[in-house]
């Protein structure tokens, strides 16, 4: 994938008719739903988003964070939960209708090449970006992804007993996510409702197991990526503090026009000039943990 940010989301947007081409449920409210969209495919990038429109009645568009992207057959995957009245109403669209969609949107996930133990951390609905991001690294053997996940509903998939062995997992750690298991991709699961297989506890608990069991050469070698709520990216922030790892954050807000006209998705963001109100939209949202303010 691209070691480098698009210097501008200018001619990068395009508005979509997408087809519904599967949209299947999962417990705990959760949906994934592939549409046909090519020029969105083509140009999706780990950490990019969508705005789609969920029913033609409503005006409001909501914003979805890409989990897959195939450029090749032009279609983009999104997993979402039912929280509210757009989504709620997109659960009712089928097969065969089309849905009117903003995409790609935000700056992406950047790699270091100088870094590449890359820890990447999802939580909910902020497992898509990892699964998108790890899509990408396992395609290039000079990466050697890591993906731990977190939920406190049923993880939207049936996990299964992980093949790889990780440093510093608990013996009875052992669930993984199947798609990335075919990836090649090591991966393990985290939660406080005592799934099976899954570790019972925070995510960022889970990862200072794998941090702690690894030299200092290896640790030299990690970068950390993270999506989830708030205060997981707050807890994975400070965690790559402690040990004194690079970490950027895909961060989660509410969004109007989520195409940086309205502002109405700002955080503040630490700046060499000082402290600067960035748009979650379009300036992120992937941010550098380190310059987020968290309080």
């Amino acid at each position: 994938m691209s070691e480098q940010r698009p210097p501008s989301q200018r001619d990068t947007l395009f508005v979509e008719d997408a087809e519904i081409l599967l949209h299947d449920s999962y417990p705990g409210d959760q949906y994934v739903l592939r549409v046909q969209a090519p020029e969105c495919a083509a140009r999706a990038l780990p950490g990019s988003f969508a705005h789609l429109q969920c029913n033609p009645s409503l005006l409001m568009r909501r914003p979805l964070s890409i989990m897959r992207a195939d450029a090749t057959a032009g279609w983009v995957e999104f997993l979402y939960k039912d929280v509210g009245i757009g989504t709620h109403a997109l659960t009712k669209r089928v097969s065969g209708e089309y849905i009117n969609m903003i995409g790609p949107i935000g700056m992406p996930f950047v790699t270091d090449r100088a870094r590449p133990r890359t820890l990447l951390m999802g939580g909910g609905v902020g497992i898509p970006p990892m699964v998108f991001l790890a899509d990408r690294l396992r395609q290039d053997p000079h990466w050697q992804p890591v993906v731990l996940m977190g939920s406190e509903v049923p993880f939207p998939f049936t996990p299964r007993p992980s093949r790889f062995l990780l440093p510093g997992m608990p013996d009875a750690v052992i669930a993984g996510m199947p798609l990335l298991e075919d990836w090649d991709v090591p991966s393990r699961l985290a939660s406080l409702q005592g799934f099976a297989g899954c570790y019972e506890g925070y995510i960022t608990d889970l990862a200072r197991h794998w941090l702690d069991a690894l030299s200092a050469e290896q640790r030299n070698a990690v970068s950390v990526y993270a999506c989830g709520p708030h205060p997981m990216l707050a807890a994975t922030a400070a965690l790559a503090r402690e040990y004194d790892l690079p970490c950027q954050v895909s961060l989660e807000e509410f969004m109007a026009c989520a195409v940086g006209g309205c502002a109405g998705c700002t955080v503040e963001i630490n700046t060499p000039a000082g402290v600067a109100m960035k748009r979650v939209c379009v300036d992120g949202p992937v941010f550098d943990a380190r310059a987020v303010n968290w309080d």
